[in-house]
Order: C-alpha cells, then structure tokens, then sequence
C-alpha cells in the first residue's frame, strides 16, 4: 500500500538523531506540564512556540507535538495521586484512580492510566494513516447543528449514565452552563452578569474553575480527615507493572469501545473531554460491577484514558486534512504550521509529503517513548505519597495558585480558584458530583454558539436538529440515553407488576 511507504518515508525522517533528542525533550517537558494543573498542553506549547522558529518545520512540528503526547500522560499522575486533574480530560480518571491510590494501589492505577493512554493513541494514529481521506470527507458535513448534537449526546450520556442521582447530575450542569454564561456574548458582543466587574468580562475560566474544584476543595477535605493520605504505602516496582500488563487483557473490549468513542469524539470536533467522561459513562453501565464504579476500578481509569488519548490525537485529523482545528493544542500547532508557511489542507499530502509522514512517524514513536519514560519515573511519582501530607498541601496550594494565575496573569484568578474550591467542598459534603459541572462549564460557551447558530440558519426552527440523518440520528441516541434513568426505574416496576 501507498502509505506503508510513505509511513517507512516518514520514519526515516523521525529517526534522525536530532529529531529524537527533540522527540525525547518534548516528552520530558509534556508530561512537566501535564502535571502541573492550569498549565496544559495548549498553554505550554504556546509558551514553547517562539523558540521553534529557528528550527526546521519538521523538527519543530515533532518537538511540539511530542510535548503533547508527554502532557496527556502527564494529566494522569497528578489525577491518581492527588484527585487534582493536570489536565481537563484527567477529571473522569480521579473517580476511580484516586480510591486505587488511597488503597495503596497507585502503581497498578499508574501503569494502566499509561498503558491505556499509548493504547487510545496508537488506535488514534493508525486511523490517521490509512482511513484520513474517508475520515476528512465525512467531518466536512458537520455544520452547527451536528455540532449541537455531539455536545448534547455528550450531556444526555452523563446524565443518563453518570455516577450520581440523575437530578443531582442535572442540577449541577445546570450551574455549570450558568457560569459558562458569564462574560462577553461571542455571538452579540454584550456583557452577561458581570455586575459591573472589569474582572468579570473574561468569564470563569475552565482551568481556574477545575483547579479550585478539585485541587482546593481536596486540600481541605484532606484538612477536615487530619492532613493525611489514605492508603499511602505503595509498592511500585516492575513487578507491579508487569502484574497490571498481565491484568490489563482482561479489558480489551473496554479498550476497544473507548478507543473508537475517542476517535469519534476528536474528529467531529468534540474534544478529550467530553470523550473521556462518556466512555467512563459507558464502561460503566455495562459493567457487571457498575456500582463498583468510583470505588477503585481499574477499568474506571482504563476507560477515560484510553478515550482522551484517542481523542487527543485524532484530532490532529481534520487540522492537517482540512485545515480545521480539533482541539486548542491542534488550533496551536496550526498557527504554527501557518507561521512555518505551510498550508494545512489536503495540498499538504501532496506538497509535503515529508513533513506530514514525518509528523505522523513521530506520533508512533513519541507515544512509544512517553511510555517508557513515564514508566520508567513511575517510582518517582509514587514516592510522593510518602511525603507528609502537611508538607504536600502546602506545596499543592501554590502550585494551584501558579497554575491559576499564569492562565490570564490575573491576580483575580486566585480569588475566583479559592472561591471555586468552596463550592467543590461545600457539593462534595452535599453527594453532588462535580464532573458534570465542569463539563457544562468547558462545553458551555461552545453548545450554546452551536445552538444559536443552528437556529439563525432555521430562522428559530427547532426541527433543524433532525432534519439531517447525521444530527437527527445523534439527537435521538441522545434522547435515548437522557430517558434511560427513566426507563430503568419504570421498567422494574412493570416487571414486577407483571410478576404479581
């Protein structure tokens, strides 16, 4: 086949030794930023873009996007250990890797949030070599109602198939798209409930907002137990590792299933995250141990992994095919794609096949080498848990206060992450689940943009979202999946009136 050779082209191009000293670098300096929370992958290689220019396209593309792969599995460490996701797409994976960690099984938890995420990407990157044209032609026909309609699949998933009560759930989103709401109307220009505050204008940022959910409302739970980890020994050594890789098999259907909704997820555009939580939603409804969920499952952390991988790299996809970002890293990697004067597109195939063969070489071997690299430290990462916690809260507490403030450089974002970090204590002790309003809050501005757009093409027409098979065939999975609590509290009751 055409691009077996193209890719063993690519490979040549990858494997020079400066392009895997940059390959090892980028790696090393994504799973740094994985780790710190607010930092992120689009942040850091933004951060790190200026200092590419002097470097070829190729090698500049293979460092950045190397960095990328480092910082999904960088999100994961800091999710298990902690309970403070590094990255967005990290949140799904503290349900049930920070209850393995408490139970003294944060290398099992580590090695499969690892092993799933280079699973997710190598699945990711095959598709990218050998189906893109199908790929690209069919997310050409998504316009806004389509959009509208992932986003609503990906909220009626939660909602049907989420961890809390279903109006708990649904409350919860419910302030999440209200707090999505604060700031400056993309569509009109007008402020919304700023209340006269300069500050206000910008909005709730999503990673101040995450930070203080997760990271503060944690410090003091943590505070309220007597600053101490629970489960804090564990034994992490190759055994440990080896044991999980023989466990992990076990699984594959899981792997499988999360693997395509990430794919799915990163092309059409709808992102890591919304990926992440739905295949835990599925992993989780289907399981014989559903209600083991949340309390140390394997296959809570090897769901959302394997799903944010595949959706993180997929959506490189429609930015090199169509010139069509995916994701915030994908929209940065195309500024500099454009700045290197390169044209994505489908040109880009043609005109330069060494750079886009190299690039898509380098994502097989970066993610073989953030693997072994993250494996290899994972002893490292488990030794902080045998630092006092007193000593480690306060270490989180500026880091959380860095990661807040180098978002906008804005004093105010500490202000916002502390207060944040009450509402996450104060819901935590109330039994709400936080997930679904950081979902509402990320997805918020982007859904109601999708909504109003669909509805100024219909002149105000609800029936726009199933005119079309493709959004009509998503908003009825979606319905489907939002009445499901319903169902599964009528139909027991019909059975049993049956029975009697």
């Amino acid at each position: 086949m055409e691009e077996v050779g193209l890719l063993m082209q690519g490979f040549a191009v990858a494997l020079q030794p400066d392009n895997l000293l940059l390959m090892m670098v980028g790696v090393i300096l994504g799973v740094l930023i994985g780790v710190l929370p607010g930092l992120g992958g689009a942040n850091g290689i933004a951060i790190l873009l200026p200092l590419t220019f002097a470097m070829s396209p190729v090698s500049a593309v293979i460092m950045l996007s190397c960095i990328y792969w480092g910082a999904l599995f960088g999100g994961a460490i800091t999710s298990i250990l902690f309970n403070i996701p590094g990255e967005p797409w990290s949140v799904a994976t503290t349900f049930d890797g920070y209850p393995m960690a408490q139970q003294g099984r944060a290398g099992e938890a580590l090695t499969a949030a690892f092993t799933s995420s280079f699973v997710g990407a190598i699945v990711a990157v095959i598709m990218i070599t050998f189906v893109a044209p199908v790929v690209a032609g069919f997310a050409l026909q998504f316009g806004p109602p389509e959009f509208f309609a992932v986003m609503f699949l990906s909220f009626a998933a939660f909602v049907g198939m989420g961890r809390g009560k279903p109006m708990k759930t649904l409350a919860v989103m419910l302030l999440g798209f209200l707090l999505a709401a604060v700031g400056m109307d993309a569509m009109t220009g007008q402020l919304r409930m700023t209340f006269g505050q300069t500050e206000m204008i910008r909005g709730f940022d999503f990673l101040v907002a995450v930070i203080g959910l997760f990271g503060i409302s944690e410090i003091l739970s943590s505070i309220e137990d007597g600053l101490r980890f629970k489960g804090q020994k564990a034994r992490i050594d190759l055994k440990v590792v080896l044991r999980t890789w023989a466990e992990l098999p076990r699984y594959w259907l899981i792997a499988a299933r999360s693997s395509l909704i990430g794919v799915w997820m990163g092309i059409t555009p709808a992102g890591a995250t919304p990926a992440s939580f739905m295949s835990y939603g599925v992993a989780r409804r289907l399981s014989k141990h559903g209600k083991d969920f949340g309390k140390g499952r394997i296959e809570g952390v090897v769901a959302p992994e394997t799903a944010a991988h595949a959706a993180g790299t997929s959506a490189l996809l429609p930015m090199l095919t169509l010139g069509v970002p995916g994701s915030p890293t994908a929209a940065v990697l195309l500024g500099g794609l454009i700045m290197w004067g390169l044209q994505p597109g489908p040109m880009l195939f043609v005109e330069q096949k060494e750079f886009v063969w190299g690039l898509i070489a380098s994502m097989y071997l970066g993610n073989i080498a953030g693997l072994i690299i993250v494996l290899v430290a994972v002893p490292w990462f488990a030794a902080i848990l045998r630092v006092p916690f007193s000593i480690i809260a306060s270490l989180i507490l500026v880091v959380c206060a860095i990661g807040a403030y180098t978002v906008n450089n804005a004093e105010f974002d500490i202000v916002l992450m502390l207060i944040f970090g009450v509402i996450g204590y104060v819901l935590k002790k109330l039994d709400y689940p936080l997930a679904p309003l950081v979902l509402a809050l990320v997805l918020g501005d982007r859904t109601e943009e999708a909504f109003r757009q669909s509805l100024l093409l219909s002149d105000g027409n609800l029936a726009i979202f199933f005119h079309g098979w493709l959004s009509g065939s998503i908003m009825a999975l979606g319905l489907a999946m939002l009445a499901w609590p319903l169902i599964g509290a009528i139909w027991p009751r019909r059975k049993a009136a049956a029975a009697a």
